[in-house]
């Protein structure tokens, strides 16, 4: 069975779109209220990026592990398990994600908003490698 990557895809996208926009952004003179806006924009794509992400991850390993392997397991060993079946490179990074999209929910002040924008263009190298993975196993 193969999992449909198609809404992974696109969350991948609208990520690098949105950086894309921002990076743009600092070039053009836009007032400090477009400019939080659009750093908003990106954290959010990062947040439900970041949730296809582990899910996705977690379909693939339930599918050719087994959901035994998977079920009830902490974050960092999903991560682990992941990283042992090649789908992951770096199991630290992953969990710094995972803190990064935790603070997000817990608070909003500008200094972690802008500590999570720079985590989220991070995390978009990391989140396409992950989909090339997928891609590539995905029979």
């Amino acid at each position: 069975m193969t999992l449909d990557l198609s809404s992974f895809e696109k969350a991948v996208s609208s990520l690098k779109r949105a950086i894309l926009v921002a990076k743009d952004a600092k070039k053009m003179r836009f007032t400090a209220n477009q400019k939080e806006t659009i750093r908003a924009g990106v954290i959010q794509n990062f947040e439900f990026t970041y949730e296809l992400s582990w899910k996705f991850m977690k379909r693939w390993l339930e599918l050719n592990l087994g959901s035994s392997y998977v079920d009830g397991v902490s974050r960092k060993e999903l991560f682990r398990i992941a990283a042992e079946n090649q789908l992951l490179d770096d199991v630290e990074n992953w969990m710094d994600y995972h803190e990064a999209r935790n603070k997000t929910v817990h608070t909003y002040d500008p200094l972690t908003a802008q500590e999570i924008f720079e985590k989220a263009q991070d995390f978009l190298l990391d989140a396409k490698k992950l989909l090339s993975a997928l891609k590539s196993r995905n029979d």
